[in-house]
């Protein structure tokens, strides 16, 4: 009696995954293509959503991001980024069980005339996080992974529209 070949069985599992992917309409992200090729971004490059930003945009695309809004050909404004905490639910004994985390983002794209390709626009995203005040330092790590993994959202959505913006 003879076994099948543990490595031609491997090949063909992954001939069927990568079929049943590309089936339902699955594929990579690949690099976005935008109607610029110079971006000025109106945050902080040191701060962790410019970084983030950056980043996204020069790594996923073939637009740099420029210091000086003179040399750019398009400029997004952020309007608005903040984080926000509140109380979701209490015990009956006054103690907090629940908060619920916000982000806010507001921004619109402009070209270097200064006509909007993005009127402004804005992304909320909210994260509940259970809280337990034996578990303070825990639940404090966990709280900024919720708030990064909204960043990474925001970024992810950004990108997103900064690809769909057609020039004024």
């Amino acid at each position: 009696m003879t076994r099948p070949n543990p490595n031609r069985r491997a090949v063909l599992a992954a001939l069927l995954a990568a079929g049943a992917l590309a089936g339902c309409g699955f594929h990579l992200r690949g690099s976005s293509d935008f109607a610029f090729k110079r971006l000025y971004v109106g945050i902080p490059k040191n701060s962790l959503m410019g970084a983030e930003l950056t980043r996204a945009i020069q790594g996923g695309s073939d637009t740099i991001v420029v210091t000086d809004p003179k040399q750019a050909d398009a400029l997004l404004d952020v309007l608005e980024d903040t984080r926000t905490r509140t109380v979701l639910s209490i015990t009956t004994a006054g103690v907090v069980r629940e908060y619920r985390l916000t982000q806010r983002f507001t921004f619109r794209l402009r070209d270097a005339a200064g006509r909007e390709m993005i009127a402004p626009s804005q992304m909320v995203l909210f994260r509940d996080l259970t809280y337990n005040e034996a578990n303070a330092l825990a639940k404090g790590y966990e709280e900024e992974q919720l708030y990064r993994d909204m960043q990474r959202d925001i970024v992810q959505q950004l990108m997103r529209r900064l690809a769909a913006a057609k020039p004024a």
